[in-house]
């Protein structure tokens, strides 16, 4: 049977590179301050005093309003339980919308009871004057969410949510699958879908395209198209004095999928990757998940060593807030998603314009790319006999500096390269501080700040790792993952395991069921005979 490698590169009949799912907040940049909040119920609202029980009458208006025009507009109302799976809910009236057509339109008014950050006052002191001194901050409180789940002719299903209480901030949720959907349907270009995806298409060339040319602008025109159409707790003065929404990134998800053209080579795929990654590479997760949900309570323990039919493969790394996954989609696709929930991990700005969305695609695709780019390495051969020879021996690189041996089997050289290879590396390198806690976790023996500094040295010195541009982050070569992976897989798999069998301590009946150590007690026997019959001869 074919490598993993081959089977991904020589059996798939589709690739797409899209951005994903997009989780939006919509703030007013004149709220986010106490002084701010304060200063719109003085001069915008006409308030005397300003505090919190001012911003409840507006919010209380606010929701007779949000009452007035779903009535007005005939979308039914529904209350959320605790739990409840809201897209459930609302997906039926989606779908029939969309059947529909149109211009678009809300389906479903939806409210549950949710955690957000508001503004508070309280009262600190009074002046003599008899007037109060009020103090402001943001608190947590468990509030009423209203989600209005529409259809959009651009992005097809989406929902928009917000809550009655300053500073009046918004949630949106867009997929990039569905946006690319409604632009081959507008170009008379035929698909066939995947959930959130495509399983083929009658002209890829043109899908890739169309997941390109998304952007900010898309984003931008969906907001000002529903803000228009939606309640506002903000009136035209308030838009006009400056009081106007911005949108920031709260989750933006980048994926890359590849169809199989057949579920066996799929198949083939994930269960070469989940048995050849086990050991190398130590994903943070490598699980299998039987169409249950296992939370961190969930008594007994969960492992298989067979995937079969119903099995969802899935391999997971996280960095910070970002987190990557990769599985076995529909039992037809390669799915591997990076989803990035924190901005600011990559250096990135939160609002939404065209030069973070660009950054932020590019940390996605990248990663991507590396994770497929690592396992397709990993199922290469072995490097040839030179490069070892320069690994394992003292050498001196291009500038002539000297570069100490990595000798094969020594323990402190083996588990420097098991820390190399996780793919949590794949999203922003490693620095000497994570390589100093895998390396000691996996030594069991004290390793110091210094040893990893020597070891990074030499690491570079051969050509193993490469530092990255204006950080102190380092990142592994393609030649460094395959030494690696040729060290970690000669001696797991071959040397410990072999030396083992070959023991002459091993019980009979194991040594029975193991063609390597029957033979071994052949040689062995045969060797004896040899050198003694040599004897009675001399």
């Amino acid at each position: 049977m074919a490598d993993y490698a081959t089977l991904l590169r020589d059996h798939t009949t589709l690739t797409c590179r899209s951005v994903d799912r997009i989780f939006l907040e919509g703030y007013v940049p004149l709220m986010q301050t106490a002084g701010g909040a304060a200063r719109y119920l003085l001069y915008q609202r006409g308030v005397p005093m300003p505090s919190s029980a001012a911003f409840g009458k507006i919010g209380e208006q606010y929701v007779a309003e949000i009452r007035r025009w779903a009535k007005e507009e005939g979308v039914p109302e529904f209350q959320f339980e605790k739990g409840e799976s809201k897209e459930r809910c609302a997906r039926p009236l989606i779908d029939e919308a969309a059947g529909e057509g149109g211009e678009g339109r809300v389906v479903l008014l939806g409210t549950a009871q949710e955690r957000a950050s508001v503004w508070r006052s309280w009262r600190v002191k009074d002046f003599p004057n008899g007037r109060p001194q009020m103090a402001w901050g943001r608190q947590a409180a468990f509030i009423n969410h209203f989600y209005y789940y529409l259809w959009d002719p651009d992005w097809g299903p989406a929902f928009w949510k917000t809550t009655a209480y300053a500073p009046y901030s918004i949630w949106i949720y867009l997929n990039g699958h569905e946006w690319a959907k409604r632009q081959l349907e507008k170009a008379g270009i035929e698909y066939e879908a995947l959930d959130n995806g495509f399983r083929s298409c009658a002209d890829p060339a043109a899908l890739q395209r169309i997941c390109d040319r998304l952007g900010p602008g898309a984003v931008q025109n969906f907001f000002w198209r529903w803000f228009r159409r939606l309640p506002t707790p903000f009136r035209p003065e308030d838009l006009k004095a400056g009081y106007v929404y911005e949108l920031a990134f709260r989750q933006f998800e980048v994926s890359d999928t590849r169809i199989f053209d057949r579920p066996q080579a799929g198949r083939a795929f994930f269960e070469g990757l989940i048995r050849d990654h086990l050991d190398v590479g130590r994903p943070q997760q490598v699980v299998l998940v039987f169409d249950r949900r296992l939370m961190p309570n969930t008594p007994g323990r969960f492992s298989t060593k067979v995937i079969t039919r119903g099995v969802d493969p899935q391999v997971s790394c996280t960095y910070k807030s970002t987190r990557q996954k990769q599985y076995f989609k529909e039992s037809r696709a390669l799915r591997t998603e990076t989803t990035i929930s924190n901005t600011r991990d990559f250096g990135i700005g939160r609002r939404v314009n065209a030069e973070n969305w660009r950054a932020l695609r590019g940390v996605g695709q990248a990663a991507n790319q590396r994770l497929c780019d690592a396992q397709a390495q990993d199922a290469k051969p072995a490097p040839d006999v030179v490069t070892v020879n320069q690994v394992t021996r003292p050498s001196k690189n291009a500038d002539g500096l000297h570069a100490p041996a990595l000798c094969f089997g020594d323990p402190r050289v083996m588990a420097l390269l098991t820390a190399l290879v996780s793919f949590s590396h794949l999203l922003a390198g490693f620095r000497n501080a994570q390589l100093v806690k895998l390396v000691g976790t996996l030594l069991d023996a004290p390793y110091s700040s210094r040893q990893a500094s020597y070891d990074l040295r030499r690491l570079a010195r051969k050509g193993l790792i490469a530092r990255l541009p204006h950080s102190q982050r380092y990142h592994l070569t393609a030649q460094g993952r395959a030494v690696a992976v040729l060290f970690l897989k000669a001696h797991g798999r071959i040397l410990g395991s072999g030396l083992a069998l070959i023991n002459g301590a091993l019980p009979d009946d194991v040594a029975r069921g193991s063609p390597l150590a029957q033979a071994w007690r052949r040689l062995d026997a045969a060797l004896d005979d040899f050198m003694e019959r040599q004897l009675i001869a001399a």
